[in-house]
Formats: C-alpha cells, sequence, structure tokens
C-alpha cells in the first residue's frame, strides 16, 4: 500500500505541478461575473466561462490584478476601449497559474488584450443587428406614422441624470405647449436593460395617452451605454407601438438602439430642439393654410357676388324679355278679339235659332194645329180610356176652341 499523503502534502504537489507544467504566463478568454477592488488598490476577479447553447456557467476561476499591475491596465483598457472594467465583459487576459495550499486555484492578470474586447463587442452588436433583421422587425418602429402634432411625450430616463434635466429645461423655455411624463429607468450599467424594458411596458399600458416615447440620457462611456445594443431591448424599441425618438448623448458609432428608433438624435437636447422645431413647422403650416383659407374665402365670396350680379342682370334681361313676349301676346289677343267674339256670337246665333225651331217644332200648339186634342178631366190630361168612367165630364183642347164631352 502507498503511504498515504496529508493534505498540504497532496496541495504541495498540484502546485509544483502546476508551477511546472504552466511556468509562463497564458492567454486565456474569460467573462467576468464579479470584480471588486478594494481598500489597498487589488483588483479581485470571478472570471466564468458560459456554455454556448444554455449560458450555463461550465469553467469557473478566481484572478487578481495586484496594484502594481492595476493602474497601468485599468487605464489603458478604458481609453482604448472608452469603458471601465467590470462584470459582463468578455476579456483576453494574460495570466500566471497560481495554487495556493488555502485558497486554492487562480490566476494572476498582468495584461488586457483591450483590442479583444472591442471586437467581441462589436461581434456582439453585429449578431444584434442580424438578428433583429433576420427577425422582419428592424424597420417596425421607423415606418410607424407620426402624429401631425407631437405633443404628448413619455420620457424614458432618470430624473436626476443631467440628460433630462437639459432636455426639460428646453421644452419649457420653447412657446409651444408640451405634456411629458417620466418613466423612470435606470440608464447604464446591469440593471439598465429590465429597467428600460420595465419601463416601456408601463408606457405600453397607457399608449393611447402618448404620441410618441422619447429615451434620453447624457453622455457617456462605451461601457455605460453597452445595454443600448442588447438584443432584448432594441427588440422592444423595434416592435413598439409608438414611434420612438432616442437622444443617448455619444459621439461615436450609434447603437443599435439608435438604428432601430424612429429618429435617432445625438443628445437630450437635440430631441427637444427636433420636438420644437415640429412644432415651428406646424405653426408655419398653421399659418399658410389660414393665409390660404382667408385667401379662398375672398376668392370663393368675390366669384359668388359675381356670380350674383350676372344672375341679377339675366333674372332683368328674361323678364323684360318675358313681359315684351306677354305684352305681345296680349296685344295679338286683343286684334283678335273682335272677329274671335263676333265668330262666337254668329255661331251661338246659329244655335239659338236652331233651338227655337227644334222648340217651334216640338210646340203643343203646333201638334194641336196636326189634328191632334187634349183630353183633360178634372184638368188632368188623360191618356188612356180607362182613366174616364161612363158619366164623366170631359174638356177637349183643339187646336183652335173647346168642347165639353160627356163620356157614354
Amino acid at each position: 500500500m502507498q503511504t498515504p499523503l496529508t493534505l498540504s502534502q497532496l496541495q504541495q504537489q498540484v502546485k509544483a505541478t502546476l508551477a511546472e507544467r504552466f511556468a509562463l504566463p497564458l492567454w486565456v478568454v474569460a467573462e467576468v461575473a464579479e470584480l471588486k477592488v478594494n481598500y489597498s488598490g487589488h483588483c479581485y476577479l470571478e472570471l466564468i466561462e458560459k456554455g454556448a447553447s444554455d449560458g450555463v456557467p461550465k469553467a469557473q476561476a478566481r484572478a487578481v490584478i495586484w496594484r502594481s499591475h492595476y493602474p497601468r491596465i485599468a487605464s489603458y483598457f478604458e481609453s482604448t476601449t472608452g469603458q471601465r472594467l467590470e462584470a459582463g465583459m468578455q476579456l483576453l487576459v494574460k495570466a500566471t497559474v497560481t495554487y495556493h495550499e488555502l485558497y486554492g486555484f487562480s490566476l494572476q492578470i498582468s495584461d488586457i488584450d483591450a483590442s479583444y474586447t472591442l471586437g467581441e463587442m462589436e461581434r456582439k452588436r453585429q449578431e444584434t443587428i442580424a438578428r433583429l433583421k433576420a427577425e422582419g422587425v428592424w424597420e417596425m418602429n421607423q415606418t410607424l406614422p407620426l402624429p401631425l402634432v407631437v405633443q404628448r411625450i413619455a420620457i424614458l430616463s432618470s430624473s436626476k441624470a443631467a440628460g433630462y434635466q437639459d432636455f426639460y429645461q428646453e421644452l419649457s423655455q420653447s412657446p409651444y405647449r408640451f405634456h411629458t411624463d417620466l418613466f423612470e429607468a435606470v440608464m447604464q450599467g446591469e440593471a439598465a436593460e429590465s429597467s428600460l424594458i420595465s419601463a416601456l411596458g408601463e408606457v405600453a399600458e397607457r399608449i393611447d395617452d402618448y404620441d410618441i416615447v422619447v429615451i434620453i440620457r447624457g453622455g457617456g462611456s462605451t461601457s455605460d451605454l453597452n445595454c443600448f445594443n442588447s438584443y432584448r431591448l432594441c427588440s422592444h424599441i423595434a416592435q413598439f407601438p409608438l414611434p420612438i425618438l432616442t437622444g443617448i448623448g455619444h459621439d461615436k458609432d450609434q447603437s443599435v438602439a439608435d438604428l432601430v428608433a424612429h429618429t435617432a438624435l445625438k443628445t437630450p437636447t437635440a430631441v427637444a430642439g427636433w420636438l420644437i422645431d415640429r412644432m415651428q413647422q406646424i405653426e408655419g403650416w398653421l399659418d399658410g393654410a389660414a393665409l390660404s383659407l382667408h385667401d379662398a374665402s375672398l376668392n370663393l365670396t368675390r366669384n359668388h357676388l359675381l356670380r350674383l350680379e350676372r344672375n341679377e342682370e339675366e333674372i332683368k334681361n328674361l323678364s323684360r324679355r318675358l313681359i315684351d313676349l306677354q305684352r305681345s301676346r296680349l296685344e295679338q289677343y286683343a286684334l283678335r278679339l273682335p272677329e274671335e267674339c263676333g265668330r262666337l256670337l254668329r255661331r251661338e246665333g246659329e244655335r239659338i235659332r236652331h233651338l227655337e225651331s227644334l222648340t217651334e217644332s216640338h210646340s203643343p200648339s203646333r201638334i194641336l194645329r196636326l189634328g191632334f186634342s187634349v183630353t183633360r178631366l178634372a184638368g188632368r190630361a188623360i191618356r188612356t180610356a180607362e182613366e174616364a168612367p161612363t158619366g164623366s165630364t170631359l174638356e177637349i183642347e183643339l187646336a183652335e176652341g173647346h168642347i165639353t164631352a160627356t163620356t157614354k
């Protein structure tokens, strides 16, 4: 049986083996999970490697940058990348493998390749852009129509941020009335992404109250603004149902949030200026429309007056022609009246004479002259013998004279 080792002996052998195997520094790729600079000036880090598919850590190690190296490394890294060393970064570090009997495995970092971090950030940025385009949401917010008048504004910012104060002051000094509501959000660091998405959700619940959404913050390092390249936040911005304006305050490359937003401006003050300029344009358009309406009203009134004058003249002419026509007709009737009256009188005279002749031909006296007689009983004309009983006294009227007779 092999002689057993004490724990310290085992660890000394591990330490010696690692020291022999990794005598020289190595370049190692890892993500910073935690970073802390203590009072002594040493920088302590927790490095991890995540699985490509699920993001679950599959390796972890402690690391340290001694104070003799940290100021130089941190200063160079920040000047090159525009951002401070912080958690969440992907780094390429030059490190020496160390092992301590009490503290275990760790890495002593002597240098950091800043260009690798820049490339990694750009790679993630390009991945976000490619993914949004592949999903077909890249231009969704940009194609939303802007309301003609933009006055109701939902603002995503920090109330303490200088950029928000600049924006609010610029709007307040304008001659126009804007209604603004601030939706407080963290604008940098690890919490910024979730905070901004949450604020967008709050705006979405009151979507009918606003014309646009404005995301503003003052200037900052690339690290401070890195959240605006995240896929989750940019996907929410691209698909938001209201037009979004950004004024994130940086002069370098645009963030992905700028690229997917409806309108991107450099600074919060520029956003306020854009809103004021738009109101000025609308005011100018309204002034022009009012002038055009005034001119159109004058022209319409003038045209109607001219038309009324023409109609008045036409009515007068038509009235004169109608009167002349009726007068002419009356004159013709006056000329034709005597002739027509004579013709009517002659026609009526002939008709009367014909009626007289017809009446004469049917008169009782003429009938009596033809040999007929009228027999009356008690003054009443009878037509049958039965009407005159025997012994009745009858009066018989002849053409000339009367006869009294008695029936037998």
